[in-house]
């Protein structure tokens, strides 16, 4: 009988302790592997939504909260910009710099039960020509893309179309404002839905800015004085329909720039040096605008809270599994007295003093790694369950099978811990006298 087999017996003979032993072992890892792969899926998440762009342009204000309410659809939007300085990247001074501008105009709320979803005022261009995860390009699982002259016609993200209930040829009016609380508008009419893309436009509802500027107190009264320098146009913008469209075929006016305003820009340009140079003269400019970079954001985000978020919650699981190799220590020490008779045995059937350690200390690495198997099992288990929940929430799809790299440690790490554990109950087994043990003496 070699020694593993030994040790898988004396482990059976404490059925409870051995269970109960292992279950703490299990959860420690269980929860180890849940925050290893939930980090690197959130990083994943943040860092794939800023791309297919260099900049966005706001209104001054927090870079952080810039990037959050136009990347993420988070948080509230800084205070827009006028529509004379957006036309400057499309027609203007800094066009010779750009290749694509997309504004966006924030400010109103779809609500479906008990979910909220963002409403994007935009232009065709954000999913004719720029592409997310860097290179991938937008695709319809149903519909088209809304077209410039229908100005009410918008596009829903794979997750609003899925909880909303919205499908393609339907209605929906927004509400007024990010909170939900507001007026109803008039409603725009889906003609697509995005195929899913696992960034945070899944969640969001894009429509026609046209449209967007007629509904109520969306328009500008007066033109405000701006703060950006900024000389207006003389030539109507090129970019605007001269007239448009309702969904019944009717002819609509579009909104005369004078009482337009932008909430943001995603901007592209055609080389890193256009982008360099752009991004220098609009924050080197003295006006009430900003360029900022979101994947430097990003980083700082991850750097500075998601990062130090994790390490408290890998410190907190590893004390459990600690704690769990504690238990496995204390289980098998406690064992030592009833097993000196069998231990004596041994010895005088011929072990040695290091086989009858080397025994103990195989039984708590079994422990150890039944606990740590059954705990990564467990950990992807519990992510797979807490998919649908956390993507009905946020968005963010969780794969039961998604595997992070430093996966790889837990377990060397485990058989580590518990041959650290079994020392002490390996040195108690070593120094176990025969003939007392024999002749039931203490």
């Amino acid at each position: 009988m070699n020694y593993l087999t030994i040790a898988w017996r004396n482990m059976c003979d404490r059925p409870l302790a051995s269970t109960l032993t292992g279950l703490s072992m299990a959860l420690g890892v269980a929860a180890v592997i849940c925050v290893m792969v939930i980090h690197r899926i959130a990083v994943e998440q943040f860092e794939q939504d800023p791309q297919g762009y260099n900049f966005i342009v706001g209104g001054t204000g927090g870079r952080m909260q810039l990037v959050l309410s136009t990347v993420y659809h988070l948080d509230k939007p800084l205070y827009p910009i006028s529509y004379d300085y957006y036309r400057k990247f499309t027609d203007g001074e800094y066009a010779r710099y750009t290749d694509v501008v997309v504004p966006y105009c924030l400010g109103d709320t779809f609500v479906a039960g008990d979910f909220k979803y963002r409403v994007v005022g935009t232009t065709p261009e954000l999913f004719d020509e720029l592409k997310y995860d860097g290179d991938t390009s937008y695709e319809f699982s149903e519909g088209r893309n809304f077209k410039r002259e229908n100005f009410f016609e918008g596009v829903v993200g794979s997750i609003v179309a899925k909880q909303g209930g919205l499908k393609v040829g339907e209605t929906f009016n927004p509400t007024h404002g990010l909170a939900g609380e507001g007026d109803k508008h008039r409603e725009f009419k889906v003609v697509g839905i995005l195929a899913p893309t696992g960034t945070t436009n899944d969640r969001a509802i894009f429509v026609n800015m046209e449209g967007f500027y007629l509904l109520d107190g969306h328009a500008l009264s007066a033109k405000p004085p701006t703060s950006d320098d900024t000389t207006p146009s003389t030539t109507p913008d090129p970019g605007i329909p001269s007239v448009g469209y309702d969904n019944a075929g009717n002819e609509v006016e579009p909104l005369p720039e004078s009482q337009r305003e932008v909430t943001s820009l995603l901007v592209r340009c055609p080389s890193a040096i256009d982008s360099m140079t752009l991004n220098t003269v609009i924050n080197k400019s003295g006006s009430a605008t900003q360029a900022v970079a979101p994947t430097e954001v990003v980083a700082t985000l991850l750097d500075n809270i998601i990062g130090p978020v994790q390490v408290v919650l890998l410190v907190l699981t590893a004390l459990i599994v600690l704690v769990a190799a504690i238990g496995i220590l204390v289980s098998i020490y406690n064992s030592m007295s009833e097993r000196a008779h069998d231990i004596a045995v041994m010895r005088a059937l011929g072990a040695s003093r290091m086989a009858v350690q080397l025994i103990v200390l195989l039984e708590a690495v079994l422990l150890a790694l039944l606990g740590g198997v059954a705990g990564w099992v467990l950990g992807h288990l519990m992510i797979g369950i807490a998919s649908p929940f956390v993507e009905a929430r946020t968005g963010v799809s969780l794969d039961m099978l998604a595997f992070d790299a430093s996966e790889l440690v837990v377990i060397p790490a485990l058989v580590l811990l518990a041959i650290l554990a079994g020392v002490l109950p390996a040195f108690t087994a070593y120094r176990t006298d025969v003939a007392k043990a024999l002749s039931g003496t203490r």
